[in-house]
């Protein structure tokens, strides 16, 4: 090193703490840009599928709209199959689980009820489609939608059926929708001609009753 180069050692000593600084900097965690989308799935049946109406105008899709006014990061993917049942969730979770899930709603259960199903066997199949849920997302919110069958198939039964819900809700620290349809099950004006399914004006108020469980949810994730 020349004689004078003494003269240069601040300024070197000055660029090697800016060095050391940058390095620090670099590695510091980018929380802006690792921050991704909260995940939200929709898995249910035709209730869920918006069976009858344009599926723009039901529920999902409208949470979807709430979403988006409330400028809230998050994206909505809807796995709802007309008709099904929760064993037949049970066979296709897998396949919805490929991408991550941050809040998992699960709306099925309602055809088992149609159709009779041992209530003990619905609810085997809903917490086993949970345990799915758990072992790919151990930190997803979970949220149950309550349903309850017509008092024609017989109180026994459809108060059994009713309790599967908040069951499984308390047994797995889940958020709970009392009722899906509360205010659209029952009311001719909200259901198409087959009095079961919610025409659009009934999926907004269903839209509603998930919106006010499910906004607080999002301040979690």
């Amino acid at each position: 090193m020349p004689a004078n180069s003494h003269r240069f050692r601040p300024f070197f000593k000055c660029l090697a703490r800016l060095c050391g600084l940058l390095v620090v900097f670099l590695n510091l965690p980018t929380a802006h840009a690792e921050e991704s989308p909260t995940q939200i799935l929709f898995f249910g049946d035709s209730l869920t599928a918006g069976y009858g109406i344009d599926p723009d105008l039901a529920y999902p899709a409208l949470i979807r709209k709430k979403i988006d006014a409330a400028g809230i990061d998050a994206e909505v993917t809807i796995g709802a199959v007309s008709g099904d049942t929760s064993a037949g969730g049970l066979r296709r979770i897998d396949w919805m689980l490929r991408k991550p899930v941050d809040i998992f709603v699960l709306a099925l259960g309602a055809n088992d009820g149609l159709r009779g199903t041992g209530t003990e066997t619905t609810a085997k199949n809903l917490q086993a489609i949970i345990d799915k849920v758990k072992a790919r997302n151990p930190e997803a919110t979970i949220v149950i939608a309550g349903m309850r069958l017509p008092p024609s198939l017989g109180k026994d039964y459809t108060d059994a059926f009713a309790a599967i819900y908040p069951a499984l809700a308390a047994a797995n620290n889940a958020v709970l929708i009392p009722f899906l349809l509360e205010g659209v099950g029952g009311h001719i004006e909200f259901n198409l001609a087959d009095r079961i399914h919610p025409n659009a004006q009934g999926h907004e108020i269903v839209s509603e009753t998930v919106w006010r469980v499910l906004r607080p949810t999002l301040g979690r994730t």
